[in-house]
């Protein structure tokens, strides 16, 4: 009996993973799944020519067409729900506490990207941009998915070196800052990350591809003790996404 087509498998591969990261470049597909560049190309213009999956030509993103997204909800992954359940708790959180909130969701070796957004309507507030892009080292929510995930040395490194901070942060505070927010459960980044803005965020490592909450205030706006009260209600708010996304 002759074994599974390799070609074939390659390209449910890609499926799969454009199904939980929401869109790649060629060579973010490539580094997930260690296929050469030529022929991941060549699979990836055979998956467009059969309408499962369609290329932005303007940011050059690979992403599944909207049938086999509506296929892939309609299986109902957790990655699937826990978007669908962050939308309405972050809205909830974000009126109470007038803070800016975030969900990202890692989409390759190198970056993560925010996939649900939600502010208060508060006059004077933060927001996000919708669909950004950002180091996965970069800011509170880089510290906190390295915290969860129990990153070593070499490997923080690697993922704090290509961050442009706004104010100086030296490796051995950016590790020491993921090792706390190992111990409290959240991380804070106090301006380092965008002057003017601190951002407390916490991990979510058990769905895959990896997600982060992130709550986002003007600097100053809060005492240190309201920081810490905003963390532990920020790890309330991650728990009770996991139990939905159940």
């Amino acid at each position: 009996m002759t074994g599974p087509v390799r070609s074939v498998s390659q390209a449910f591969a890609i499926l799969r993973l454009l199904a939980e990261t929401g869109a790649l470049t060629l060579s973010d597909i490539c580094r997930h799944l260690g296929l050469s560049p030529s022929s991941c190309l060549n699979l990836l213009k055979t998956l467009v020519a059969e309408e499962a999956v369609e290329r932005d030509a303007r940011t050059k993103y690979y992403r599944l067409t909207s049938a086999w997204l509506v296929a892939d909800a309609l299986r109902g992954s957790r990655a699937t729900r826990v978007v669908d359940r962050a939308e309405p708790l972050l809205a909830r959180f974000a009126q109470a506490t007038e803070a800016a909130m975030g969900l990202w969701k890692i989409v390759s070796r190198d970056r993560m990207q925010l996939v649900v957004r939600a502010e208060s309507d508060a006059g004077m507030r933060l927001s996000l941009a919708d669909d950004q892009r950002q180091p996965l080292g970069s800011g509170a929510a880089g510290r906190a998915i390295a915290a969860v995930q129990g990153v070593g040395d070499a490997e923080l490194a690697r993922r704090y070196a290509p961050v442009r901070w706004q104010a100086d942060l030296p490796l051995g505070l950016y590790a020491r800052q993921v090792h706390e927010a190992a111990a409290r459960g959240f991380a804070v980044d106090q301006g380092y990350t965008h002057r003017g803005v601190w951002t407390v965020a916490v991990g979510i490592a058990d769905i895959a591809p990896g997600h982060c909450l992130s709550a986002s205030v003007v600097a100053g706006s809060r005492s240190e003790a309201e920081i810490e009260a905003l963390g532990t209600a920020l790890i309330a708010l991650r728990d009770e996404l996991i139990v939905q996304a159940e």
